[in-house]
């Protein structure tokens, strides 16, 4: 199967970030909190949906958002097809430490694929 990231896998509408954001918290981390919403209609959702919060005030360089919400999508995307069918916002909860790319990349990978791990529950 392709894994692809087409737009009926992410959130578009505040409205949908808002739900999932005052929902339930699925999984959290050092760098990252996943939260969904607490009520999805039965049959309303065929696969899991992603968004993402990247503050400006967490990551004050614009290649660290990008580069993060980057692996983010890159991880979800090969693993959207294991998740169950519910929407999944990623929200960075931690204020991210000077470092190297490399090792941004690293971090970030890591604890994406443990919470997703722990979201497919």
């Amino acid at each position: 199967m392709r894994a692809s990231f087409p737009p009926t896998a992410r959130l578009h509408r505040p409205s949908e970030f808002a739900a999932a954001l005052k929902g339930r918290r699925l999984a959290r981390g050092a760098l990252f909190v996943v939260s969904t919403p607490r009520q999805t209609p039965p049959g309303s959702l065929q696969e899991a949906r992603l968004g993402m919060v990247i503050a400006k005030r967490m990551a004050p360089l614009a290649v660290s958002r990008n580069t993060i919400k980057r692996i983010i999508r890159e991880a979800f995307r090969q693993k959207r097809h294991e998740l169950p069918p519910r929407d999944l916002v990623f929200r960075l909860h931690t204020r991210i430490t000077p470092c190297s790319l490399s090792e941004l990349k690293a971090q970030v990978r890591s604890e994406v694929d443990s919470l997703l791990d722990r979201s497919r529950r």
